[in-house]
């Protein structure tokens, strides 16, 4: 046992911080399996803090990528249509929206007006309820798109008599894939088309799945399309969706704004804010009990260390140690103690969550607050537990601990 004896003058020797480091581990070494008991009690707390934290923010994050599927960040600008004459959008258009501080992404498609068949022996006013569009390669990652079968447009294949074909088109044309050896053909207008790609379904451009996509360079080269887009998707940030939206049509038509539609922000996107809202909510609430039952754990812990080491308190007293070097000894071994099993603590909560969200599926998420947050949670708790435990050891006079022991 470490004791300290007083210096000249009656004085008690200051302890160093490598001293009270040392009184705090004493009291932890020489009861270790209690130790280990109330520091399991704290890594519980922190773990579940974690776990009960992480498990939601994964299932959170799932559930926000499938809704961030829904295209919740996604805008549809077009002209009003049935105007005479009809409305253009500039051919800038997609460098005039990019321009916009919040967009992420933009591109664009225009309907050539051009049939598509199967074969030339079909008839040419048979368009199976299908669309031509001139299109950017840069598409399929704004509107959440996949390719089922083939490969999409790149900057390459979009000069060349090139064509994808959405999910229903290809049904309707009957390509259920794509045989790279020997790809199929479409007539496009008076043009043969080879088609190098077939897509999943599009939930948040189902227009697209009932069209025949072709690159915008070889529309504009090869089927005489003159560079107005038709229908324009921008992708933004969330935050900002609102605010794109209301510039969006004075960007596309500064002198006819109104003739410019563009569709409102996704519910999935009212639906992700308010799962956020609630999420986070819950969170707060059970870190709080978390680190609450950790706290009295501790608390509980110290009290009774207190009661059962009067003897070494007395002694310490009597050999010189004062009030505050009892009450740092006492308030560090609670401070370690809670430290030791938060540390501990966050081990158990990162395992276990990674562990069920693999086993779920999902995207392991873990907030790095919630792991700083519950070390810095169990020292903060450690401390303010160990606050009366260490004042009613300090008041004990050398001549009660010694009798009590």
């Amino acid at each position: 046992m470490t004791t300290s004896t007083a210096a000249p003058g009656g004085r008690p020797p200051r302890l160093t911080p490598s001293d009270v480091l040392r009184l705090g581990l004493l009291g932890l070494t020489s009861r270790r399996m209690r130790a280990v008991l109330s520091a399991l009690g704290i890594s519980i707390g922190i773990a579940t803090m974690i776990v009960v934290v992480g498990i939601p923010a994964s299932s959170q994050r799932d559930l926000m990528d499938q809704l961030s599927a829904l295209g919740t960040n996604v805008l549809r600008a077009e002209p009003v249509p049935d105007q005479d004459p009809p409305v253009l959008l500039p051919q800038e258009s997609v460098a005039m929206v990019d321009r916009i501080g919040p967009v992420e992404a933009v591109s664009a498609v225009a309907n050539t007006h051009l049939t598509v068949r199967r074969s030339d022996a079909m008839d040419p006013y048979d368009t199976s309820g299908l669309t031509t569009l001139a299109t950017r390669p840069d598409l399929l990652g704004i509107v959440n798109g996949r390719v089922r079968a083939g490969r999409f447009l790149d900057d390459g294949t979009a000069r060349l008599p090139t064509a994808v074909l959405g999910y229903v088109a290809a049904s309707r044309l009957g390509f259920a894939t794509v045989d790279p050896a020997q790809p199929p053909q479409v007539l496009v207008g008076e043009r043969w088309f080879t088609v190098i790609g077939v897509l999943d379904p599009l939930p948040i451009a189902p227009d697209l799945d009932r069209s025949v996509l072709v690159g915008w360079d070889a529309a504009r080269d090869l089927l005489g399309f003159d560079g107005h887009p038709t229908v324009v998707y921008v992708r933004a940030r969330e935050a900002a969706l609102e605010d794109v939206r209301a510039v969006l049509p004075a960007t596309l038509d500064p002198q006819l704004p109104g003739l410019i539609q563009v569709s409102r922000p996704s519910d999935a996107l009212a639906a992700k804010r308010a799962t956020e809202n609630t999420f986070s909510a819950l969170f707060l609430g059970l870190a709080a009990v978390a680190l609450l039952v950790g706290g009295i754990g501790v608390a509980n812990t110290m009290v009774i260390s207190v009661l059962e080491r009067r003897r070494e308190i007395g002694l310490r007293r009597a050999l010189g140690a004062n009030r505050g070097q009892i009450r740092v000894q006492f308030l560090t071994e609670s401070v370690l103690l809670s430290v030791l099993g938060g540390a501990a603590g966050a081990v158990l909560g990162v395992l276990g969550t990674v562990g069920y969200a693999g086993y779920q599926g999902w995207p392991p998420t873990i907030p790095m607050t919630s792991v700083v947050g519950g070390v810095a949670g169990a020292m903060l708790v450690g401390m303010a537990a160990g606050v009366y435990p260490s004042i009613r050891a300090a008041r004990l006079t050398p001549t009660e601990a010694l009798a009590a022991g």
